[in-house]
């Protein structure tokens, strides 16, 4: 018998890992909850302003291409942390890796297999999300603008999901333990986004948030209408259209100050710190937020690749 007819070839190894990783994370009953949950949170933002308001709404037509997915950064991170929490560590606790390693298919193979399937799985996710979001806030707001940029956003909210999946599954494959990779995950998350907003508001270093996953800091865009942004990974679709949109566009950071405490009712005053071109920061969302997914992926791939497997 030939080498061809004993092993199949390195496609049909790829794509098997892709299926078996695809119906795994479909089954997974926290996804399907997260999934509802995803659906309930756009929903509000549909439903909430019509049933609350006393007068109809204006028509809104920027409102589908500034709102993207509905999901927020909270959103991105619990997918991703569903997605791939126990996609490598699962592997260990349930003793299924070592007829996984025994099948002719490589740890690499293995792991680009996890990583295709995780993306395919948000990327339906997503695509549903947005036509979902397109067509109620046209039936609520009216006819939209610059609709071909819907794309925008969803590739940018799947960039922004990649980065908390890299960072989870290098916590999975390195601990081997899904409770450690969700605590783990979820105290990242919270202290990152805690920090951000306290650097972000309170110091004169707002520059430093930039470069954490996550929200980042929050600037200004200079203009006639005034719109707040954040700088951070969670924000590369948002970015990226208002750079589209407003391509000589500056943002101004500012910190908060408390002053007259001690001597009455204490104010609440913002100074500006510094500005950046709206370039600049849609430019390096995108760039930090590739390195973190390639760095953390390296991590995670590594300490796939040199687990101790034992029979």
């Amino acid at each position: 018998m030939t080498r061809k007819a004993m092993y199949p070839s390195w496609k049909t190894r790829f794509l098997a890992i892709v299926r078996y990783e695809l119906l795994w994370n479909i089954r997974k009953k926290k996804f399907i909850g997260v999934f509802i949950l995803a659906f309930v949170f756009p929903t509000l933002t549909l439903a909430l302003p019509v049933v609350l308001s006393t007068q109809p709404l204006q028509p809104n037509p920027d409102y589908v291409i500034t709102t993207g997915t509905g999901l927020g950064g909270l959103g991105f991170f619990l997918f991703a942390l569903v997605t791939v929490m126990n996609s490598i560590s699962g592997e260990f606790e349930s003793g299924s890796i070592i007829p996984l390693l025994t099948k002719p298919v490589s740890r690499t193979t293995v792991y680009l297999g996890k990583i295709t399937a995780a993306f395919l799985t948000v990327l339906g996710a997503y695509i549903l999300l947005t036509v979902y979001m397109t067509v109620g806030g046209y039936i609520i707001y009216g006819p939209q603008n610059n609709l071909q940029l819907v794309v925008i956003t969803l590739l940018g909210s799947i960039l922004s999901t990649f980065v908390w999946m890299a960072i989870v599954l290098a916590a999975s494959s390195v601990s081997k333990s899904s409770i450690v990779a969700a605590m783990l995950g979820i105290g990242v998350w919270f202290g990152i986004n805690i920090a951000s907003g306290v650097i972000s508001q309170l110091s004169n270093e707002a520059w430093i948030a930039n470069f954490f996953p996550g929200n980042g800091a929050t600037g200004t865009i200079i203009s006639t209408t005034p719109q707040s942004i954040s700088t951070g990974t969670d924000s590369v679709g948002s970015n990226l259209i208002n750079y589209i949109l407003n391509s000589t566009a500056e943002v101004q950071f500012h910190r908060i100050e408390f002053t007259g405490i001690g001597q009455g009712p204490g104010r609440i005053t913002q100074i500006p710190t510094f500005t950046e071109s709206l370039s600049l920061i849609a430019a390096r969302s995108i760039a930090v937020a590739v390195i973190y997914i390639l760095v953390f992926n390296f991590i995670a791939w590594y300490a796939l690749k040199r687990a101790q497997v034992a029979e």
